[in-house]
């Protein structure tokens, strides 16, 4: 994977996204500061947490980890979005080089007047996911299988942190026919870069 190519897919236009007057003020609302630094940093996240991948040994099909991040991103329109997925989650950097993880169910749908994400297995997470200039903002949790799901906690984290580990915060975009990927920069725990693929 060549810089040139790993700079074909970019989000620089994320900053701008993220400081523009908003199109869907629900996210703004709720994302803690520590959120927004986060996504503003997806792309150097993301370079970081490949050359880590490419430079150190990992688990799983390395192969997936092109698949997964190579394709150009797209505009996924609203109605696009609903129903049953498949999905797989991809880790990169920190604990290991890479972690390519087995296929998931996945699901998104209206909830409360909003568009939730879920992902089932042993590594759940699940939230809401907003449109904001032709990207989906997923401001979301993990949990682990066995707890009681998680919520994101963003401006509201508990003890006076300043955020919870299991919040989540990432992109989502097309990358294909009938496949997306969710793009979440700097996880609190285990990696640099997290992604997840959706497909069916």
């Amino acid at each position: 994977m060549t810089k040139q190519v790993l700079h074909k897919f970019t989000f620089a236009f994320l900053a701008l996204t993220v400081f523009a007057a908003p199109a869907y003020a629900g996210w703004r609302d709720q994302i803690s500061s520590n959120d927004v630094e986060r996504l503003a940093h997806l792309d150097e996240a993301r370079d970081y947490a490949i050359g880590q991948a490419q430079s150190r040994s990992g688990d799983g099909d390395f192969r997936a980890v092109k698949e997964i991040l190579e394709p150009q991103p797209h505009a996924v329109p609203q109605q696009a979005l609903y129903g049953n997925w498949r999905c797989r989650q991809v880790k990169l950097g920190g604990m290991t080089g890479y972690a390519v993880f087995s296929w998931f169910n996945c699901n998104i749908r209206q909830v409360n007047g909003g568009l939730w994400f879920q992902k089932d297995g042993t590594q759940r997470m699940a939230g809401y996911l907003y449109p904001d200039n032709g990207v989906w903002v997923y401001l979301g949790a993990q949990s682990a299988k066995g707890e009681p799901w998680h919520r994101y906690s963003g401006q509201a984290a508990s003890m006076g942190a300043p955020a919870s580990q299991d919040d989540q915060v990432g992109i989502l975009v097309g990358i294909g026919p009938n496949r997306l990927r969710i793009d979440m920069p700097s996880p609190a725990v285990e990696s640099d870069f997290d992604a997840i693929e959706l497909v069916r």
